[in-house]
């Protein structure tokens, strides 16, 4: 399990936003790990995990990019069917309640990605 920081950036629905997040990071040499967005109507959210936090936080801070920093965990996991179920079944077992979560894989890969996150009261309880 790595701890790590996810960023939850407010966005304007229209196109180009995400672009432009990515753009800023980017230029900034900031490797994006895992994005999710999600919109309704004329505003939205995107989520995302990045290699090197203090540096994307320079960047969306020079950019003006509002954002809400929160540690997540993040888990290499087997690329086959019923991994996912196995995992979220410990972390259920343990009471653990997610407030967020993302996960991929490359067809034909040999390793899937999941990040979640969790209320901070969970995670004094969990320890």
């Amino acid at each position: 399990m790595a701890k790590t920081k996810q960023f939850t950036i407010s966005i304007e629905n229209r196109p180009g936003t995400v672009a432009e997040i990515a753009r800023t990071l980017g230029n900034a040499k900031v490797n994006i790990l895992a994005l999710l967005g999600t919109a309704q109507g004329t505003t939205g959210t995107v989520e995302l995990v990045v290699e090197d936090a203090r540096r994307a936080k320079k960047a969306l801070d020079e950019a003006k990019v509002t954002y809400r920093e929160t540690s997540a965990e993040g888990y290499e996991l087997p690329n086959k069917p019923g991994a996912l179920a196995a995992c979220l079944d410990k972390l259920a077992a343990k009471g653990i309640n997610l407030n967020s979560i993302c996960a991929t894989a490359t067809k034909g890969g040999r390793k899937a990605v999941l990040v979640y996150t969790v209320a901070a009261e969970e995670k004094v309880a969990a320890a």
